[in-house]
């Protein structure tokens, strides 16, 4: 999701597994056009804030916003991260894409899938999410 007008930039299905969030999360950044030299940001919740998956983010010259996970173990955002205004910017506002997820499943009834096969599944999720920007669109364009 793009911070500034909340529609959705990427979507991308794939089968279960304990870690695959924060693979695809990864998969879509190395996606991103990044040739006018700008930085990107990744806001993430709690679940991504794991030392491994910030170190890639870094690694690819991403800054992360993930909030931090205090609760029993070390966080792997430190305060290189979270002392900046634009961190505290983004985890505010990263609560919008829940949403994106909300209007999906209820409004656009993809709260169960119809569909069988990944490929099917993964075209119905990306046309659900190209209506959700297009229903979206009217509002941006009255407000800007």
């Amino acid at each position: 999701m793009e911070n500034r007008n909340g529609l959705a930039v990427d979507a991308e299905t794939r089968r279960v597994a304990g870690f695959a969030e924060r693979l695809t999360a990864i998969a879509i950044l190395d996606d991103v056009d990044r040739t006018n030299g700008r930085r990107v940001t990744r806001a993430a919740d709690r679940a991504y804030d794991r030392r491994d998956f910030v170190a890639e983010l870094r690694d690819r010259r991403v800054t992360p916003h993930v909030a931090q996970n205090v609760n029993g173990r070390r966080a792997g955002i430190d305060g290189r991260t979270t002392r900046h205004p634009g961190y505290r910017a983004s985890i505010r506002i990263r609560k919008r894409i829940e949403e994106v997820f909300n209007w999906v499943k209820s409004a656009a009834g993809q709260g169960k899938t119809q569909f069988r096969g990944l490929a099917r599944v993964r075209f119905a999720f990306t046309l659900t999410i190209a209506a959700y920007n297009l229903v979206r669109l009217p509002e941006l364009l009255e407000t800007g």
